[in-house]
């Protein structure tokens, strides 16, 4: 697989070394990320050898103002799912983004089972995830690329700029 060498660096956010040695991540959306390089290589392992990610198109039945439609949108998540929830806690405190909640247990899970608790991170937050795990990643690598081509390329021109909405809402444009 021939990797695009941080094509994504240039085009998306800034990335610099600061005094403590974390790396300061400046996305679009212009909020910084504090991490420390062996931070995001211990995550990196953690979805390598526990997580799942997803990104897959899929077509969905929305309601509008003229009636219902279908969409074909991409859905994108990336999920942790482990026995230890102070782990997973602790990946929610260092990213700074997702949700940890747990699992449902079924009727058909063993008394002497542990619960289960997820990580689950979507979307755009799975993107900055993925821009910060991305050289550390070995097996999910390709999954990780997808995600970013997906949000590199014509795709994401389409997502509306949440702090333009606002101006142009407050402004009645």
């Amino acid at each position: 697989m021939i990797l695009r060498q941080w094509k994504w660096e240039i085009q998306k956010y800034v990335w610099r070394k600061n005094n403590n040695s974390a790396d300061a991540f400046n996305f679009n959306g212009g909020d910084k990320y504090m991490i420390a390089e062996t931070d995001a290589a211990y995550i990196a392992g953690i979805i390598d050898g526990e997580g799942h990610i997803e990104c897959v198109r899929r077509k969905e039945k929305r309601k509008g103002k003229t009636g219902d439609y279908f969409s074909n949108s991409m859905r994108i998540c990336i999920r942790v799912q482990m026995t230890d929830k102070s782990v997973l806690l602790w990946m929610k405190e260092v990213i700074g983004m997702g949700t940890v909640r747990k699992r449902n247990r079924s009727a058909s899970i063993k008394s002497h089972w542990k619960d289960s608790w997820v990580y689950s991170i979507r979307f755009r937050e799975a993107y900055q995830l993925c821009c910060l795990i991305w050289p550390f990643a070995h097996v999910k690598l390709d999954k990780i690329q997808q995600i970013i081509d997906h949000y590199n390329t014509g795709a994401f021109s389409n997502v509306v700029d949440l702090t333009e909405y606002k101006v142009a809402k407050e402004l009645k444009v």
